[in-house]
């Protein structure tokens, strides 16, 4: 068990590397204000700390750096929330009050809030496609034989799709065929539209649209959701600002990971319910073993909706991070759901 002087210490040295990034001395934390106690006897509680685990020496420097299993204890343990200015907190909340209709809109906001007001990367997984409802479908023609089909989502979300249109297909016909499908499948989960489509839409369309079969065709592949997750960044270039990852070797695998699917299943693997931190060798991906992920959810309806994240440096100001994350995911929940109470 560590003792008051040792945890007060720890506290000290953690926050002091976390604005540095450079290891800390004991003569840097002696000429602290409020730090009563001499060089040496603050050398001799660092090198106990240091032989407990919680810190360790760089091969550089005499200082010292929180190890994994000091930050695991600083998180635990000594971690408290931070006052935000008023500028922020006034800057935040006009950022949610700018007429944002879209739960798209709302979500890439908050990536954004989160990613400028802490310099790491914010990562928001938004609701699976597959349970979005459909909006609005338009249909315009490039030449003759192409077209693009545009998807519109309840929550927003765009979707242009280049699709094959046979000649024979006049314009009328792209009129008829936009209005029976915007009439027919108006706020349907696009997980159904498949069965819709066969089931009640293709009997009208053989009754009033030209070379019926090619356009069923067509409509079953363009309006087959293949890719139903959805992951909105903001701020990658942000790690690019972090000492930790000048190193070429660590910052090419870190970026490949933000760019592959893996860290899908890595935030959906998180807990749903309330904030989690890990860090460092926790994460369990190759490419963020020297990051700390930390994550909460939004919902509607008392219902879980998605994951909010930002990524960073172990070396994170983890209380100006909780502060935010927990801030701007309560904002989004409660935007969410008054859209929610507006849409009905």
């Amino acid at each position: 068990m560590l003792t008051d002087r040792q945890l007060f210490l720890l506290q000290l040295l953690v926050n002091d590397y976390v604005v540095s990034a450079e290891p800390v001395g004991s003569r840097s934390i002696a000429k602290r204000e409020g730090v009563t106690f001499s060089p040496a006897t603050i050398r001799n509680e660092l090198a106990d700390l240091e032989e407990m685990g919680y810190l360790e020496k760089t091969h550089l420097s005499s200082g010292r750096v929180p190890s994994e299993k000091g930050y695991r204890f600083y998180v635990d343990h000594l971690l408290s929330p931070v006052m935000l200015s008023d500028d922020e907190l006034g800057n935040i909340r006009h950022a949610y009050h700018e007429r944002l209709s879209e739960t798209e809109e709302l979500i890439r906001v908050t990536a954004k809030i989160l990613s400028e007001f802490t310099n790491y990367t914010a990562i928001m997984l938004g609701p699976e496609l597959l349970e979005m409802k459909l909006k609005h479908i338009q249909m315009v023609k490039l030449n003759q034989s192409q077209g693009v089909l545009i998807i519109v989502t309840d929550t927003g979300h765009v979707e242009n799709r280049v699709v094959s249109i046979p000649k024979s297909i006049k314009a009328d016909d792209i009129e008829k065929i936009v209005n029976i499908l915007n009439d027919k499948l108006n706020m349907v989960p696009l997980y159904q539209l498949q069965s819709r489509l066969n089931a009640e839409i293709s009997g009208v369309l053989r009754e009033n649209v030209r070379d019926y079969k090619r356009i069923m065709a067509l409509l079953q592949d363009s309006l087959t959701i293949s890719d139903p997750e959805q992951i909105f960044y903001s701020g990658k270039n942000n790690m690019l600002a972090q000492p930790e990852f000048q190193d070429v070797d660590k910052i090419i695998p870190l970026l490949d990971v933000l760019e592959g699917k893996e860290i899908i299943r890595e935030l959906m693997s998180m807990p749903s319910d309330g904030l989690h931190i890990r860090i460092g060798r926790e994460n369990k991906l190759n490419g963020i073993e020297d990051c700390s992920l930390i994550t909460t959810t939004y919902s509607v309806g008392g219902e879980h909706l998605g994951t909010v994240a930002v990524i960073g440096p172990k070396r994170m100001a983890y209380p100006r991070v909780v502060t935010l994350i927990d801030m701007v995911s309560k904002l989004l929940t409660e935007n969410l759901n008054q859209q929610e109470r507006h849409d009905r």
